[in-house]
């Protein structure tokens, strides 16, 4: 392959690298620190902070157009959506966008303020974003949470430790889903189980952890009662419920049913209670029975039907769980059957056939299709789990030991660097080229992963870069011998690099496999160091072998240079336009 075309190999590698490292490089250096605070708040302090700070912003523009100003610092963003708004309803355009101008474009105040509101959380969670593709610190280094779980209600005596053994698998899919971010998860005695999640403590991924606890049911809809009920709620708003949100009377519902209310998730994620279109909160009533728990489903995916192209989740039950549901569907064809989580309705399709083992839901839009699918594939945890306990750990804990990590990392790259300057001089400044761009390759692969920085992941970057001047020391000690020989510099450096191809490739092959196991076999901290020794290895190769002879082709070819020191006593001088190997002794 000609240099060209490794050059333009090259510059492609690295802007592919650099587009990987750019979210953790604006995440760190160019997000303040505020924003990244507010980023990583649970969303019920986001919606909170978002409406209150529309709010304010809506108070501004309006007293700005009471006294005929322009449109405050920081809102100009609604004059594009003003400028839409007049074009749909075929207004002229006004002159000048004052504050006022901007307002009348709007219906309402409501929906000016929702359109504020919207700005606050999309910038926000695109933050959330950003920080979720950026490369995080792990618990020893910016603190994070430690969780006891609890195991909620008895095991059943058919195999306590399987469902237990289950219940590992399940959340550790759910936490360390790529095997990158590294939670600790174990068995705690017979019935309880230790988490930790690097990171920010943010409430909501323990709720994450724990969702789906067991408590999905399905129930028939008592669809008479439901009529009767709102019949009865429309004509007494006010006493229908007491101020605990339960029913005054409960005899205006059969004793053998319950009330319980359809919620659907908000613009933040967050569920909220549905309304109907005259403005009240929509309510079903259930059969208290149970008709199938959510136990009994092993799997449940969103596709799109073949023949109106819309979206269904598709679930499938276990064998027991199958004949239950073939039961319960044939004899009640035509019938509601409420999807119950945690005492809320989330759903209630119709029963159109029956369903054995293998069923689909449909009538939904994707995001509430997908929405539905995560709720039934919650449900196979087989057991429910409180928190027992939770422990926040501060990132000041870990100040001390970041600054030391990175002591440890920069002094053995400086080292290392310096090292191969001093014994190796102008052939040693193309090994720290090398170096450099195989740490940068390296760091930017695991942003890519959004990989978890740990001491274990700290460790694994330094013996990389002991393995990469290995590399490095092999192709130059080569050089040496063929130097020996007289042979000229384009000789020297084709015989050192095919030479000591196969002892670089055997001693880095042996090290993946190694690296390969320990990733399969490991977890936590031992997982993260294996991971990053194993890209480290594909890293040193491409620099060692790829970058560094581009370096050394680019000086003879482009350069026209014919001199070469590999050492302080081997080295190339030019003669009479001939090339001979000479000694220079100390």
């Amino acid at each position: 392959m000609s240099k060209r075309y490794r050059f333009i190999i090259l510059l492609i590698v690295l802007g592919v690298c650099f587009l990987f490292l750019w979210p953790t490089i604006r995440w760190y250096f160019f997000i303040p620190r505020e924003q990244q605070a507010l980023a990583l708040e649970s969303r019920q302090y986001i919606r909170t902070y978002s409406s209150q700070a529309a709010q304010a912003d809506l108070r501004r523009i309006i007293d700005a157009a009471g006294v005929g100003g322009d449109v405050p610092e920081g809102l100009e963003f609604l004059i594009p959506v003003a400028r839409k708004n007049y074009k749909a309803n075929n207004k002229p355009l006004p002159q000048q966008w004052t504050a006022r101008a901007v307002l009348e474009s709007f219906f309402n105040r409501r929906e000016a303020l929702d359109t504020i509101e919207q700005k606050y959380r999309d910038e926000i969670f695109s933050l959330k974003d950003l920080q979720n593709g950026a490369v995080k610190l792990g618990l020893d280094l910016s603190g994070g949470i430690s969780i006891v779980l609890e195991v909620g209600r008895t095991l059943t005596n058919d195999d306590p430790v399987d469902a237990m053994n289950r219940t590992l698998g399940f959340l550790n899919s759910r936490i360390d889903q790529f095997g990158l971010t590294e939670p600790i998860i174990r068995r705690q005695g017979t019935s309880q189980i230790y988490i930790e999640i690097p990171g920010n403590a943010d409430p909501e991924r323990i709720n994450d952890i724990i969702m789906g606890k067991g408590s999905l049911t399905f129930h028939l809809e008592d669809t008479d009662a439901t009529t009767a009920f709102y019949r009865y709620y429309r004509a007494n708003p006010d006493t229908t419920f007491n101020a605990s949100g339960n029913l005054e009377n409960t005899s205006i519902i059969p004793p053998h049913t319950m009330l319980l209310g359809v919620y659907i998730k908000d613009r933040y994620g967050l569920d909220e209670h549905d309304r109907n279109t005259d403005g009240t909160y929509k309510y079903i009533v259930v059969e208290r029975d149970v008709g199938l728990d959510g136990n009994y489903i092993e799997q449940a995916s969103v596709d799109r039907n073949h023949i109106t192209g819309k979206p269904e989740v598709i679930f499938r039950l276990n064998e027991e769980g199958g004949k239950r549901f073939n039961n319960l569907t044939s004899a009640n064809i035509g019938r509601n059957l409420a999807i119950v989580m945690d005492g809320r309705v989330r759903s209630s399709p119709t029963i159109q056939s029956a369903i054995g083992d293998r069923g689909s839901i449909s009538g939904f839009d994707q995001e509430s299709a997908e929405s539905l699918a995560l709720i039934l594939r919650n449900a196979a945890l087989p057991v429910e789990l409180d928190v027992a306990s939770q422990q926040s750990i501060g990132p000041s804990l870990g100040a001390d030991t970041i600054r030391q990590g990175l002591y440890a990392l920069l002094g053995g790259i400086v080292a290392v660097l310096i090292f191969m300057l001093i014994y190796y001089r102008t052939a040693g400044i193309n090994a720290v080229v090398a170096q450099l761009l195989n740490f940068y390759i390296m760091f930017s692969v695991l942003s890519a992963l959004g990989f978890t920085l740990t001491l274990p992941a700290i460790a694994g970057f330094i013996l990389t870069i002991g393995m990469a001047t290995d590399a490095n020391v092999i192709i130059f000690e080569r050089m040496k011998e063929e130097m020996r020989l007289g042979k000229s510099r384009k000789a020297v450096i084709e015989a050192g690099f095919s030479k000591a191809f196969w002892a670089i490739m055997d001693s880095n092959i042996t090290t993946f496999i190694a690296a390969l196991f320990l990733s399969q076999l490991g977890s936590g901290p031992i997982r993260g160091f294996a991971v990053s020794l194993s890209i480290g290895v594909f890293s040193s190769v491409f620099t060692a072998l790829f970058v560094s002879r581009l370096i050394f082709d680019f000086g003879t070819d482009v350069m026209r240079s014919k001199k070469l020191a590999v050492s302080w006593t081997t080295k190339i001088q030019e003669s009479n336009d001939t090339f001979r190997a000479k000694a220079v002794s100390l």
